[in-house]
């Protein structure tokens, strides 16, 4: 593992939102600023930070996770994902996916809607807010650079600026 780069963390949930399965990862992010040695019921603890912290009760369409969250000073995005089982008692069960986040993450979305960006769009600055290079988005999203910079420069007269940094400043703004 290289250091400085946190892994993900992972948690696979009942559906109480109880945890059946979790890695370690996962623990030291929401038992923070404890350490899980500190915690006499980890199962307990996590499920009720999960209630607390992580999950919003919506009567149409079950439990909503938040995107983004805080541990510490750290940032974090949550995703969720419904897994279906063939064990009959737990048909389905929830996975979260603990990943460390770029502070502007949310503000993508955010200026995703405010300037009416593609999808296509919105994922090219996620991948600049990351420091990638035109070629290296180019390989993740599988198009051409070129293809990339107009993206970049589609994305810029949207936003009213000349540049990537300006790309970038929007992003993170003036708190970011």
């Amino acid at each position: 593992m290289l250091s400085g780069i946190s892994q993900p963390g992972f948690l696979l949930l009942d559906n109480s939102l109880g945890p059946i399965a979790s890695n370690q990862e996962a623990i030291k992010i929401l038992t923070y600023p404890n350490t899980p040695e500190r915690v006499k019921r980890i199962d307990i603890f996590l499920a009720d930070k999960i209630r607390t912290g992580l999950a919003s009760r919506h009567p149409s369409n079950g439990f909503d996770f938040v995107r983004e969250f805080k541990s510490g000073r750290r940032r974090y995005f949550c995703r969720s994902f419904r897994v279906e089982t063939n064990n009959k008692s737990m048909p389905l069960l929830t996975a979260l996916l603990l990943e460390r986040s770029c502070s502007g993450m949310m503000a993508v979305a955010q200026l995703g809607q405010e300037f009416e960006l593609t999808q296509r769009e919105k994922e090219t600055v996620e991948l600049l807010v990351q420091g990638l290079t035109s070629k290296e988005i180019a390989n993740r999203m599988n198009i051409s650079p070129n293809t990339v910079k107009a993206f970049l420069r589609i994305v810029m007269v949207k936003m009213g600026v000349s540049t990537r940094s300006g790309i970038l400043g929007k992003v993170i703004g003036p708190g970011g």
